[in-house]
C-alpha cells in the first residue's frame, strides 16, 4: 500500500493516471503531453508500474500502458472500511 501512496503523491504521476483513464497509451504518446524528458516519463511509469497502478504490454516496437483499475478498487474499498 505504501508504494501506491508514494506513486499517487506526485502530480505528474496523477496526471499520467488521468491520461490512461481515457485510453491506453505508449510512453511516447504520454511524453507528448508533458514538458519533461522522456527518461523522466519512463521513471514515472516505472513507479506507477511498481505500485500496480499501470500495466504494460509490448505491442510491436512499443510498450503500451494501461490503467489497472483493480488496485484502485482495492484502495477505495479499504478507504471505505475506515468510515465506520
Amino acid at each position: 500500500m505504501n508504494s501506491l501512496f508514494k506513486a499517487l503523491n506526485d502530480e505528474t504521476r496523477r496526471q499520467i493516471v488521468e491520461l490512461l483513464k481515457e485510453k491506453d497509451m505508449n510512453a511516447g504518446e504520454i511524453s507528448e503531453r508533458f514538458n519533461i524528458s522522456k527518461p523522466s516519463i519512463s521513471h514515472h511509469l516505472d513507479i506507477l508500474r511498481q505500485a500496480d497502478l499501470v500495466t504494460s504490454e509490448k505491442k510491436g516496437q512499443f510498450v503500451e500502458y494501461s490503467l489497472n483499475t483493480t488496485i484502485l478498487e482495492d484502495l477505495l474499498n479499504w478507504i471505505l472500511t475506515l468510515k465506520k
